[in-house]
């Protein structure tokens, strides 16, 4: 019996969102009285994985490991677990996460249960909070299979790196490239950019801007906060911001500590990428958008004045 955490990474460092998943396996370790081992794929980050909680940490190499193969993934995941006892597999739900929870459910026989935002409630049987209608509403599973499954949403659970030093150790699975009958041709990446999924602050447009030559005042509040840029679907569509920066129902889903959005209506399909936000912040003209609905704080205020403003205001407190 043990807690498996898969440990991503991407080029030789490790994901937030790896750091935040070794903690929840760790405590949930600690609840079922057993061992958190943390298991990396391919070029791992430099960080030991101890400082936040596993008690062993286990590294596997590999040529069918060059490059990301959900597959490939899917199988050492589960050798190494069943090699080592594993029935709890905890996974960050980044794209990588997503892609290969449900292989790896599959070929350990266990309950899946995806988009978990809280520690597991084990004082009668065991059972976990998750989001549910595209976040719209919080759900409580109870899962009665021995073998389980569970994807972790980025920025849901808080990282405590009070652990201490394990030793790294090299670990073989039976992997093959004969086994894996899908190929990765080619991968596109964003570069230089503060991954949306992991980015704490989030500053946020729409059509509100009018404009792709007046994106630069997001770009501007953003550098000076520190935080990563998006945009809503309509703005994507029509070629101003690249689709990697579209969050809501049908782009990416978000949990940042702050996220404003900046002449943005509130369309529910946006809220849905963006509702579990812990706080939000909404600048728009129209003091009738459903946006402030959910919003923390409003705005209601020309995005031309309001955003300059803020930025000036930022970087006097910053001074």
């Amino acid at each position: 019996m043990a807690v498996i955490v898969f440990a991503e990474s991407d080029n030789g460092v490790y994901k937030k969102s790896s750091f935040e998943a070794v903690t929840y396996g760790k405590d949930l370790a600690t609840k079922l009285s057993t061992e958190c081992i943390a298991v990396s794929i391919g070029h791992k980050g430099p960080e030991n994985l101890g400082t936040y909680g596993a008690d062993k940490e286990l590294n596997i190499s590999g040529d069918v490991f060059t490059t990301f193969n959900p597959q490939a993934y899917a199988r050492a995941i589960s050798e190494v677990a069943q090699a080592n006892g594993g029935d709890t597999i905890v996974i960050s739900q980044t794209y990588t996460g997503k892609s290969i929870a449900p292989l790896v459910a599959v070929k350990n026989d266990a309950a899946l249960v995806t988009g978990v935002v809280d520690m597991a409630n084990t004082d009668s049987g065991f059972t976990v909070k998750k989001t549910s209608f595209s976040s719209k509403a919080m759900a409580h599973v109870a899962i009665k299979n021995d073998k389980k499954v569970l994807t972790i949403i980025p920025n849901s659970y808080k990282i405590n790196s009070d652990g201490s030093i394990v030793s790294a150790e090299a670990t073989s699975v039976s992997v093959s490239s004969d086994a894996i009958n899908t190929t990765i041709v080619s991968t596109n990446k964003e570069t230089g950019k503060i991954p949306l999924t992991e980015a704490e602050l989030v500053i946020s447009a729409g059509r509100g801007l009018k404009g792709p030559e007046n994106w630069h005042m997001v770009e501007d509040l953003a550098n000076a906060l520190g935080a990563a840029t998006a945009c809503s679907k309509p703005v994507s569509d029509m070629g101003w911001r690249p689709h990697s920066e579209h969050v809501g129902q049908t782009g990416i889903t978000i949990k940042p500590n702050l996220y404003i959005a900046a002449g943005i209506s509130g369309a529910i399909q946006h809220l849905a990428g963006v509702g579990s936000s812990k706080v939000i912040c909404v600048i728009n003209t129209d003091s009738e958008a459903p946006f402030f609905k959910a919003a923390d704080y409003g705005i209601v205020g020309d995005v031309f004045e309001v955003l300059p403003k803020l930025l000036k205001r930022v970087n006097e407190l910053k001074g």
